[in-house]
């Protein structure tokens, strides 16, 4: 049978507006994916599965669209797809994390204050936020942004838990 033409599949979940989101729910989300061994491409039930082309056409249009970054292609770049195994689930982009970061900070009160990296990552104020919980390198990434556009300014501290940021 015939792979179907696929030129753009968008698999992210809408962003959860829904303020009582648990931790458990954050510890759900895939934050990296092996394409070639996901369950989501084969099922059972009816003794079908996605091609190992097919496979390769989504998470090109993942990566390409933003949501996906391969961890294991040495320039980032798209390649031949020779060392492409494991994919960066990104359920936010860093600019999308970078705005929520900087309006969970306006609305909490953390302009001209200072928080730490664990405190956007794990603390209370955090719940149900796009950024709980997320990996740390993009939660940086975000910051770098917010920095860039003179939204804040990130110190280190004596641990990376315990680096901080003050709001602009």
């Amino acid at each position: 049978m015939p792979q179907p033409n696929i030129t753009h599949i968008d698999i992210c979940p809408p962003m959860r507006t829904n303020t009582t989101t648990t931790k458990t729910d954050t510890d759900l989300k895939i934050k990296t994916l092996i394409p070639h061994e996901c369950p989501l491409w084969n099922n059972t039930s009816i003794g079908r599965q996605l091609s190992t082309e097919g496979i390769t056409i989504v998470m090109d249009d993942f990566v390409r669209s933003g949501h996906g970054e391969w961890e294991d292609d040495e320039n980032n770049d798209g390649g031949d797809g020779a060392t492409r195994t494991r994919c960066r689930i990104l359920w936010r982009r860093p600019g999308q994390l970078a705005s929520d970061v900087y309006d969970w900070a306006v609305k909490n009160g953390y302009v001209n204050s200072v928080c730490t990296v664990y405190e956007l990552h794990s603390g209370e104020d955090v719940n149900g936020m796009s950024f709980q919980g997320a990996d740390e390198e993009l939660l940086r990434r975000a910051l770098g942004i917010l920095e860039d556009q003179g939204k804040c300014a990130m110190f280190r501290g004596d641990t990376s838990e315990e680096d901080g940021i003050k709001f602009f």
